[in-house]
C-alpha cells in the first residue's frame, strides 16, 4: 500500500509527541538498537504473547544487526508513509520504554491498525496509563484517520 491509498499527499507525520508524564514518543530510528533490545528482550515473553502470532515477532533469540536491521526497516517504511514504528522514550531518551505501532488497515471498515505496547515494569503504572490515554487522542487529533482499529492494548492483551 502506497501513501496514496492509505494516506494524504503531502501529509507529514509527527516528529516528537509529547506524554504528560514528561516521556514521549518519536519515530524510532536504527541508532536505537541497543536500547531497543534491551526493552524488547526484556519484556520479549509478553510482546510474544501480543505480537508473535501476527507477526512472528519478538523472537526468543535476537541479534543486535537482526534488531538494527528491523529497525532500518521501520525507519525507511515511516520515510515512505508506508507504516510507522514511534519509540516511548524517557526525557533524556537514556531509556526505550515501549512502542507505538501505526499501520495500514487489514479489517475492513478501518482505515489504520493502531498498537502499542510498553516494557514489563511499567505494565499498569502511571506511564502505561499516560500513554492508554495518549494515542487514541492523539491519533484523532493530528493524523488523516477516520477508523482506526485499536488492537494488541499492552495493558489487556487483546487482539480484537
Amino acid at each position: 500500500m502506497t501513501t496514496t491509498d492509505w494516506l494524504p499527499e503531502g501529509w507529514s507525520h509527527p516528529q516528537r509527541v509529547p506524554l504528560t508524564t514528561g516521556h514521549h514518543l518519536r519515530p524510532i530510528r536504527a541508532t536505537d538498537v541497543d536500547l531497543d533490545m534491551q526493552a524488547v528482550m526484556g519484556s520479549q515473553e509478553r510482546l510474544w504473547s501480543l505480537y508473535g502470532e501476527a507477526w512472528g515477532w519478538p523472537p526468543a533469540t535476537m541479534t543486535a544487526e537482526q534488531d538494527r536491521e528491523d529497525l532500518a526497516r521501520h525507519e525507511a517504511e515511516m520515510e515512505r508513509h508506508e507504516s510507522f514504528n514511534y519509540a516511548l522514550f524517557d526525557n533524556g531518551e537514556t531509556e526505550l520504554l515501549g512502542c507505538v505501532y501505526i499501520d495500514p488497515p487489514i479489517h475492513d471498515g478501518t482505515d489504520a491498525e493502531i498498537s502499542w505496547w510498553v516494557v514489563d515494569w511499567l505494565v499498569g503504572g502511571p506511564i502505561e496509563a499516560a500513554l492508554d490515554e495518549l494515542v487514541p487522542r492523539w491519533i484523532a487529533s493530528d493524523w488523516p484517520l477516520a477508523d482506526p482499529h485499536y488492537t494488541h492494548r499492552s495493558k489487556q492483551g487483546d487482539s480484537a
